[in-house]
């Protein structure tokens, strides 16, 4: 099955990072999000991907030449002014890089990749967001229930910590609790190929023109998981390199968190929790 990673905005809330590079080449643990990404598409056996770049979108390009050139052991003869890779080291992925435009919306990223897309079901997600969702029980989801699409949805943590007063003194610290109300698209998509009928024009928002209609008309449905993966929850870099054949380190197992048994159709309103 194929992923598409919508890595083509501008990504304006790191502006500090996205100044010189697109958001999903911001870097965790020396590598980039959208490496993460891959890498865990990869652990459940999904390894060809579509990017859909825009904003700066050489960057992009760029790294994973290099990536695939400077991978394992290379001999330089600089006589002949050449340079020989022996042996690669990198993963088994086939990555498909794709210009989207500079300012084309979500929808209509998608909808350009639209003949690579149309010979089955296909995986959607963003290039700026890391989980541990189990893709495997993702999947068995949506082929459960028949619909045209699957929505990951994951509650969002509090942006800040809280205190507990007992008068005048402060009893207790709480560190950034989680929000008790409302859920949100937290990406890890699963489309049929009628989707790509409601993917006409650039300007095609995914979240405002397709997904609030398809909700409306009750033909995309939820899966929850317990929370989104953390940065903290990522392996340094040398931690990284020293895995041998892919083997996943304990902090980082994808899969830590199962998607949920209890499912609700996608309304307009957050969804409250079932308890």
């Amino acid at each position: 099955m194929k992923v598409v990673i919508l890595a083509g905005g501008l990504g304006t809330r790191l502006a500090e990072e996205t100044e010189v590079k697109p958001k999903p080449m911001v870097e965790i643990g020396g590598y980039p999000i959208l490496w993460h990404i891959m890498r865990h598409y990869a652990f459940y056996g999904f390894k060809e991907f579509l990017i859909a770049v825009g904003y700066r979108g050489e960057i992009i390009k760029r790294f994973f030449v290099d990536y695939c050139n400077l991978s394992g052991n290379i001999t330089v003869d600089l006589m002949q002014g050449k340079a020989q890779t022996e042996q690669t080291e990198g993963e088994d992925w086939v990555i498909h890089l794709k210009n989207t435009g500079q300012d084309t919306n979500t929808g209509g990223r998608i909808g350009r990749l639209r003949s690579s897309l149309n010979d089955g079901a296909f995986m959607v997600t963003y290039g700026d967001g890391v989980s541990n969702v189990n893709l495997h029980q993702l999947l068995t989801f949506h082929r459960s229930h028949g619909r045209l699409a699957t929505v990951t949805a994951v509650r969002p943590p509090s942006r800040f910590g809280g205190l507990i007063f007992d008068g005048d003194f402060v009893s207790e610290f709480t560190e950034k609790p989680q929000i008790g109300e409302g859920w949100i698209n937290g990406g890890f998509m699963i489309f049929e190929p009628d989707v790509l009928d409601f993917l006409q024009g650039d300007e095609i928002s995914l979240e405002a023109d397709v997904l609030e209609k398809l909700a409306a008309d009750r033909i995309v449905l939820l899966s929850r998981v317990a929370k989104p993966a953390r940065p903290s929850s990522f392996p340094s870099q040398a931690a990284l390199k020293s895995r041998a054949n892919g083997a996943e380190t304990k902090a980082a197992r994808p899969g830590a968190a199962t998607v949920s048994d209890s499912v609700r159709r996608c309304r307009r309103q957050p969804l409250k929790d079932a308890g």
